[in-house]
């Protein structure tokens, strides 16, 4: 009997401000989705009657990847900065997610946690 692979679960945490270049980084990820490969989410899927942390935590919590899309107005938020790259960077040390930081626009990374990815 063949196993049917499960999918990878990726989700992207970015800040409202950088919105556009995640519809860009979206356009490559839905061919994967179509041919079943990756299951993607973002906080912007999380649907206005359904307790907002309960389903983002359920979200970054299942990931198999989680992607930080990094900018400075990404590392200025402390919502950004102290809960989402937080518990990415957590998952990722108890090795239950791979995190991918992927530079937006130019920013200072000196003294991010994250600079050793």
């Amino acid at each position: 009997m063949h196993e049917t692979p499960s999918l990878v679960t990726i989700f992207s945490a970015y800040i409202r401000k950088d919105e556009a270049f995640y519809h860009e980084l979206d356009k490559h990820l839905r061919l994967l989705q179509h041919q079943e490969i990756i299951s993607a989410y973002n906080y912007r899927q999380i649907v206005a009657d359904t307790n907002w942390a309960t389903a983002f935590n359920e979200h970054i919590n299942t990931a198999s990847i989680i992607l930080l899309l990094i900018s400075p107005d990404f590392l200025a938020s402390d919502y950004c900065s102290s809960i989402e790259m937080q518990r990415a960077l957590a998952r990722h040390i108890a090795g239950d997610a791979q995190v991918i930081p992927i530079l937006l626009r130019p920013a200072d990374l000196s003294g991010t946690p994250f600079t050793h990815l």
